[in-house]
């Protein structure tokens, strides 16, 4: 059940963050894909800040905050 629901919260996190940056999804792939790797960013940015969330509203900030850094990232790296 723990990697169904992985794989729901990157789903999530990355329509999310789709839309907060550039105004649209990436296909349920391209979603789960920028939210599981989002989700690493941000566990890892939210471990630097001293920061801790939990439960599944937590992974879910968590993994919409990394995906929306890495877009902005990828976004930077594009127009370079």
């Amino acid at each position: 059940m723990g990697f169904i629901a992985w794989l729901i919260i990157g789903g999530l996190a990355g329509w999310i963050a789709g839309n907060i940056m550039r105004g649209g999804g990436f296909g349920i792939l391209g979603n789960i894909g920028v939210g599981v790797v989002g989700a690493v960013l941000g566990g890892f940015l939210f471990s630097l800040l001293g920061l801790q969330a939990g439960g599944f509203i937590g992974s879910l900030v968590t993994a919409t905050v990394g995906a929306v850094v890495l877009l902005w990232i990828i976004s930077k790296v594009k127009s370079a």
